[in-house]
């Protein structure tokens, strides 16, 4: 039974790894196509969302079977509940790379990004993808140093969030109302990504000490 029960644990963690996986590959074509306007690559990732949700279920039905078969205790008690907060957060992250890659769709053939921001956007989608391959070393390699590796990313994030909104107010974006309120989603995206990327990291912290300290507020 011990065997059984440390095989279920190793597949609960092999699940998450491979969900962070897929998010990390949809917020990089998700990035990819707002910018250059890809059609195609952004049904990609519209397409990997159902897979990622599929997965969440698969890893959430495995971990309630879990707890209900081997009721376990201390660090596998905290390594089972952090999966399943952190199987939300994955399958929030995969939502709003998603979202990203229909923006970049419905704009098709036009640009999403409004002129003036293309460099603040490509620099947001790329600590999206730093995130996201934080994220996957994390879960693979359970290395605590990566905890404050992704809350420096995410401070960085929210920076070029809130320099979105001070250049939209300014008169160095040229764009139209839609192209602003596209501006505004796309921000909003990159932002709530990199905070997700966060909880996953707490839930980490939860599941290496048992705590979540204020390192990361």
């Amino acid at each position: 039974m011990r065997a059984v029960f440390q095989q279920s644990l190793s597949e609960l963690q092999e699940r998450l790894a491979l969900m962070a996986e897929l998010v990390e590959a949809s917020i990089g074509e998700a990035t990819t196509a707002f910018g250059d306007s890809d059609a195609e690559l952004a049904e990609n990732v519209i397409e990997r969302s159902e897979e990622v949700n599929a997965l969440a279920l698969a890893l959430d039905e495995l971990a309630f079977d879990i707890l209900l078969r081997q009721q376990p205790v201390a660090s596998d008690l905290r390594l089972v509940v952090a999966s399943l907060r952190m199987s939300s957060e994955l399958e929030r992250m995969s939502d709003l790379a998603e979202h990203i890659a229909e923006l970049a769709r419905y704009r098709y053939p036009d640009s999403a990004i409004p002129k003036g921001l293309r460099k603040v956007f490509t620099r947001m989608g790329a600590l999206d993808v730093e995130m996201a391959e934080a994220v996957v070393r994390l879960l693979r390699e359970q290395d605590p140093a990566i905890l404050l590796e992704i809350r420096d990313l995410e401070d960085d994030l929210d920076k070029l969030h809130a320099k979105v909104f001070t250049k939209m107010l300014s008169d160095k974006v040229n764009a139209d109302a839609l192209g602003l309120v596209d501006a505004t989603l796309a921000s909003r995206y990159h932002e709530r990504f990199g905070d997700h990327a966060v909880g996953v990291a707490k839930q980490m912290q939860f599941f290496f000490s048992g705590e979540i300290s204020n390192d990361f507020d």
